[in-house]
């Protein structure tokens, strides 16, 4: 009978308070949009930082004709040069530190820029005959790069020792602030939302003053009288947070994995599997956010 009472009287709240439950569900839902989009954002950082760093390599690039550098002075890198760099590279000074060692021609340098810039008005834009010669090295740490930065620092042939590390710090802090902002905004949609669900509740509670009067009068326990109340806010924000992780599901299946995963085969982009770790976690989130805002109001502002 306590259930089918309580069941009713939920029941009977969303009804008159539709207006106000709707927002509620709206607002949970934009917030929890926002969280579960910063949470996957970093989540495709993170694996984007795993496999980028594990295949990342330290470029020395050898002489090209008409370099300014004062190693280049001689002119394009000769044969000699080139076999002492590699030497260098392979020898024992550097066998704690380089991992391996691929020499990439002009030839092989023009087919992986074609590649690259394939489909662009950049591709066949430079001839063959001018692209530069380079060492790849990948390293055992990659942060050891300046190891090889200062090694050959000043040596004949070598024209600059590039740490491609440097250029994914920067596309990753960019990642890294938009998941910040993203974050900041679902923390203050969380806000929103916590306050709407408060004052919901409030009025809810106040609409009903009289019915709860009654029933402490008849010796109905606090949590008894509040269970309705809080199942009220409860309820409008699950369904929020469902509406999300559904939302956030067809994002994902026809955004990510249906559109930008075709133009973007080569990178390893989130997927619904991601979205199923996220979910639970912000359908939790939208109800513990209820109950607990619900609980301080009707403590707070609730006098039966």
């Amino acid at each position: 009978m306590k259930l089918g009472f309580i069941v009713g009287e939920v029941l009977s709240a969303l009804r008159r308070n539709v207006s106000m439950v709707v927002s509620v569900v709206l607002v949970t839902f934009v917030s929890l949009v926002f969280v579960g989009s910063a949470a996957l954002l970093q989540m495709q950082v993170n694996g984007m930082k795993d496999y980028w760093y594990d295949r990342v390599q330290v470029a020395v690039f050898l002489c090209p004709e008409g370099s300014p550098v004062q190693t280049c002075a001689g002119g394009e890198a000769t044969e000699e040069q080139k076999a002492a760099i590699e030497e260098a590279l392979q020898g024992d000074d550097l066998a704690p530190y380089v991992e391996e060692v691929i020499f990439e021609d002009k030839a092989t340098a023009f087919r992986l820029y074609n590649e690259q810039f394939e489909g662009t008005s950049l591709e066949g834009a430079v001839a063959e005959d001018q692209m530069q010669e380079s060492f790849r090295v990948r390293l055992v740490d990659a942060e050891q790069y300046e190891i090889l930065d200062e090694y050959f620092s000043a040596t004949e042939g070598v024209e600059d020792v590039v740490d491609q590390h440097e250029l994914l710090d920067q596309i990753f802090a960019v990642l890294n602030v938009l998941t910040m902002v993203a974050i900041a905004v679902a923390v203050l949609m969380l806000v929103c939302a916590v306050l709407l669900i408060s004052t919901t509740i409030r009025l809810s509670a106040f609409s009903r003053r009289r019915e709860t009067g009654i029933m402490r009068l008849v010796g109905a326990s606090n949590a008894f009288i509040q269970m309705p109340f809080v199942l009220e806010g409860v309820i409008a924000s699950g369904v929020g947070a469902v509406l999300a992780s559904v939302a956030l599901g067809a994002v994902v299946y026809f955004g990510v994995d249906g559109w930008l995963q075709d133009r973007a085969p080569s990178f390893d982009l989130v997927g619904l599997g991601d979205v199923a770790l996220v979910a639970p976690a912000l359908v939790v989130l939208g109800i513990v956010l209820a109950g607990v805002a619900s609980l301080v109001t009707l403590r707070r502002y609730m006098k039966v």
